[in-house]
């Protein structure tokens, strides 16, 4: 596997961050992004169901666990960094199921063509050259086969300010998408959906403790979909969810 000095350096920083004993601080805001999970997990559990699936950048096996109670055909999981993939592996020891966990270039991968019912991913593809895997994802899709991802935004400046400030919570190639990274992917798959998150549920996210119990957290996110009809506010939003298919 030959890597790229881009690649190298977000295999040190994963490498280091899934070594760590205490989670980053980051973590206390992705409960604004609740309904966000749950809507990923509904379209994963119906995209699953008998299907050969990649996760595509695994890490430590977020949603391995409940990616094989979906009844899927087959899994397997990449990711560049050796300590992810051993937390992965550790991770569904107990489960009996066909998974195939390995350290791979999601930018180029060994798997052949048209080999994956659906590949999905969670905050993967912005560490990535966007082009590059792109291409790489609709080659190993069959036709017809779906994508499924969670991705940051990067059009909110205030956001953004907040990343500026804390360099070290992320390496310095990630590139939270764009308008031009939206208009790639309609250009290389079809029936791209798009759904904004994370604008009121996170500007208020003091204001309430689980999400899943939370009248004010149910009313935040009503106003959100609301507020993300205009393209204005979608430039608020944190993070996104990707559907698309290979013709």
């Amino acid at each position: 596997m030959q890597l790229s000095d881009k690649n190298l350096r977000e295999k040190k920083f994963h490498n280091e961050l899934q070594s760590k004993t205490k989670g980053r601080f980051e973590n206390i805001f992705y409960k604004a992004l609740f309904n966000l999970s749950e809507d990923f997990f509904d379209k994963l559990k119906f995209f699953s169901k008998n299907a050969e699936i990649l996760d595509y950048g695994c890490g430590a096996g977020g949603s391995l666990k409940k990616v094989l109670n979906f009844n899927p055909k087959k899994v397997t999981g990449i990711d560049i960094s050796e300590v992810s993939i051993i937390k992965a592996k550790n991770s569904i020891k107990d489960f009996n199921i066909d998974v195939d966990l390995n350290v791979d270039d999601c930018e180029k991968t060994k798997f052949e063509d048209n080999k994956f019912d659906l590949v999905y991913g969670s905050g993967i593809l912005h560490h990535l050259q966007f082009s590059k895997c792109l291409n790489e994802i609709s080659r190993v899709l069959r036709p017809g086969g779906k994508l499924l991802f969670i991705e940051p935004l990067g059009t909110n400046p205030i956001i953004n300010f907040y990343r500026f400030l804390t360099p070290n919570s992320r390496t310095k190639d990630e590139h939270p998408l764009v308008k031009k990274d939206f208009e790639e992917i309609e250009k290389k798959f079809i029936n791209t959906e798009v759904k904004y998150y994370g604008f009121l549920t996170l500007v208020f996210f003091p204001f309430y403790r689980k999400p899943s119990k939370s009248k004010f957290f149910n009313f935040l996110t009503y106003a959100d979909q609301f507020l993300f009809k205009s393209g204005i506010f979608k430039k608020m939003a944190w993070s996104v969810l990707i559907v698309a298919e290979k013709s």
